[in-house]
């Protein structure tokens, strides 16, 4: 019986301690959940290409935010110039990055398609820049980014990693039906995702 007790108390302890997305009217709250959650995004530029220059171009980088439950809401990202999507930033550093719940196990157990407006997800547009190197920033960045993303520690050296981070000025959340849901920036990171 003391076995069994204890099965039960250590599951329950599991399931309290696991985050649950906020209320879908706490539009602010879910992006800040959303973003948190998401260990990727798809990030839309204005290509430099010539196959596709002028054209909205899309490409997965994997983002942090710090650890998860405990985001600051920045997306930090770890980036090389002989990446194609940064040399598009080059000319023009405004962006998208768009997360969604369907990267996690969320929306799969809850049965919902990933173009489901129930399976949460958000778009962050503004500009992406590079984080001084030296800076107390870059420090969280390399924190939150190594932290998820063990690998990139020992990615090529040789080519030139540096951190960068999305500037937001739009953030644009769908998580129920009705239509897309605009959020401050300031409201974005007054918020609390947990």
């Amino acid at each position: 019986m003391t076995v069994q007790l204890f099965a039960l108390v250590l599951v329950l302890l599991i399931e309290c301690g696991q985050s649950k997305i906020p209320p879908h009217e706490e539009v602010a709250r879910v992006a800040r959940y959303v973003v948190n959650q998401c260990e990727w995004a798809s990030m839309a530029t204005i290509s430099t290409h010539d196959l596709v220059r002028g054209q909205p171009f899309a490409n997965l980088f994997s983002i942090s935010d710090g650890p998860v439950g405990y985001g600051k809401g920045i997306p930090y990202m770890y980036l090389t110039h002989m990446e194609i999507s940064v040399q598009d930033l080059e000319v023009n550093s405004q962006a998208s990055l768009c997360m969604s719940l369907a990267q996690t196990d969320f929306c799969k157990k809850q049965g919902y398609d990933p173009q489901s407006p129930l399976c949460a997800h958000v778009i962050l547009s503004g500009s992406v820049v590079e984080v001084k190197n030296t800076s107390v920033e870059a420090l969280e960045a390399k924190r939150a980014l190594f932290g998820r993303h063990p690998e990139m520690i020992d990615w090529p050296t040789d080519h030139n990693w540096f951190f960068a981070k999305m500037n937001i000025t739009q953030v644009w959340v769908l998580d129920y039906f009705g239509g897309v849901k605009i959020v401050t920036p300031e409201d974005y990171f007054k918020a609390t995702p947990y």
